[in-house]
């Protein structure tokens, strides 16, 4: 038997988690890249064979990030070096140009397997990349979310493979086409999230022989990994502040794991040391935000807090209620997901609400039947859609949906303290991004929606909305309340 050992580390939702954090009375460090760098020069050394891949969005989530459009995460991914990147959906929130820009940047190879330019059914990224490795050959290939469709929606040209049978034939593919005799291990990076993941791997066609699904997009923390149809499954949560790590045996005659270890490793000041270069590199970019956003615009009565995207939040009743003024309407829906921080306040800086909501979005306003809205809100609380990989919302003051877990059915909806009347119209906004994707993420024809008479686009920029409150107001208190129950 001819085996060799390999490391793989791995990342995913990093979302230009670029600066540690501090923790307990000691201060001990945890996260950020400098000391991700320095665990991963000390594993490097250690081991023989290592190789560190990233399962998508890189970028997105951090000022420093937004500031620079991707440029400023690209360069830092470079220092870090990994071996083989795939897309997430976040990759494409400054459009898709602005993505070729970053993947020509990129001193390592981006893979998609299922992202076409439809009219000549070429791909638009490589669709696999083999790393030669101690004499043995490492296939990788990659599979985007279907939100990517959402990303490009406008997009004619562009399109992909959406469902999860046709990215398993997509992986099929890659694997009949280009898996030799000589490939002895077969990687799948994916952004569909852990319960996709899982579908998929039971999916796979043995004889294609992947080993590992490597994913991200739900932000999954793990004891294990999971093992389906043979095939290991892990994620490593979000941000830099823990890596996963496969310590595996490779055999050379059957192409196959003999044996395998996972642990999900904690990034702290005890593990590593942060790589002082990159600290000084992450250190300019931060002075140079700082110097521009550090103003102190509004202070909270306390800390505002976000926990969960699947669940009411003070941040998100906050910025729901701000919206809702703007738009004069009866209900708001705020993306949970475009709020990304955890925490904010008491004292708020520009550059803190720039982080926490980064997407500059449009607000639209319309008018739906009572009957419509309480079929929007059975749909955004299904359970089915509270699993990490949905897309949920925050609700204005006034509201109260209650939604019945074993039911599975909403089983209440007020609005201004009145149950919801099936046959009144009620005034409702969200942002540009879910308003052009209503049909998946609120159950609303989206075409329907976009010729309704009274539609109208309220702001073009919900973040200057939100900025313009918070610097006209101070001692702001916002708190959970009840706006979404689950019995």
């Amino acid at each position: 038997m001819n085996t060799k050992k390999f490391t793989i580390l791995h990342s995913n939702d990093m979302h230009g988690d670029f600066l540690a954090e501090t923790r307990g009375e000691k201060g001990e460090l945890i996260g950020g890249l400098a000391l991700l760098s320095g665990y991963l020069n000390k594993v490097r050394k250690e081991e023989e064979n290592v190789l560190y891949v990233i399962a998508g969005d890189m970028v997105q989530g951090s000022l420093i990030d937004s500031e620079y459009k991707g440029i400023s995460t690209m360069e830092i991914m470079n220092y870090l070096s990994p071996d083989v990147v795939a897309l997430g959906n976040h990759e494409f929130d400054y459009g898709l140009p602005h993505l070729l820009l970053l993947e020509k940047m990129a001193n390592f190879p981006v893979v998609n397997a299922n992202l076409y330019i439809k009219k000549y059914h070429r791909r638009l990224m490589r669709p696999f990349h083999i790393i030669k490795k101690a004499g043995f050959d490492i296939l990788f290939t990659g599979i985007i979310t279907e939100k990517i469709m959402d990303a490009l929606k406008m997009d004619k040209l562009i399109g992909s493979i959406v469902n999860l049978e046709e990215a398993s034939e997509e992986v099929g593919k890659i694997c009949n086409a280009y898996k030799k005799d000589d490939i002895d291990l077969t990687i799948l990076l994916t952004h569909i999230g852990f319960e996709s993941d899982i579908e998929l791997a039971k999916m796979l066609d043995p004889q294609w022989g992947v080993d590992i699904i490597i994913g991200g997009h739900s932000h999954t923390i793990l004891s294990k990994p999971e093992k389906v149809n043979n095939i290991l499954i892990a994620q490593a949560g979000v941000g830099t502040n823990q890596i996963g790590r496969f310590d595996i045996e490779v055999d050379d005659d059957t192409n196959s794991i003999v044996s395998s270890k996972w642990q999900l490793i904690e990034i702290n000041d005890r593990l590593a040391k942060p790589d002082p270069a990159l600290l000084d590199y992450i250190d300019n970019y931060k002075k140079k935000v700082d110097d521009k956003y550090g103003t102190v615009i509004c202070k909270f009565t306390r800390e505002l807090t976000h926990p969960k995207r699947e669940v009411e939040t003070d941040l998100g009743n906050l910025f729901a209620d701000i919206f809702t003024s703007a738009c004069e309407c009866e209900v708001m829906f705020v993306g949970s997901g475009s709020i990304r921080v955890k925490q904010m306040g008491p004292q708020v800086t520009l550059g803190d609400v720039m982080a926490c909501f980064p997407y500059d979005d449009s607000l639209h306003r319309f008018s739906v039947s009572g009957k419509q809205l309480k079929e929007i809100f059975a749909h955004v609380m299904r359970i089915e859609n509270r699993d990490g990989e949905g897309e949920c919302y925050q609700v204005n003051r006034g509201v109260e949906a209650v939604y019945d877990e074993k039911k599975k059915q909403l089983v209440s909806l007020k609005v201004g303290g009145q149950p919801v009347d099936d046959n009144k119209l009620y005034r409702i906004a969200m942002q540009g991004y879910h308003y052009n994707n209503a049909s998946a993420y609120l159950g609303l024809d989206s075409q329907f929606i976009q010729t309704l008479p009274d539609h109208k686009v309220i702001s073009t920029s919900a973040q200057q909305v939100l900025i313009e409150y918070l610097n006209n107001h101070t001692n702001i208190e916002s708190k959970v309340e009840g706006r979404l129950v689950y019995l």
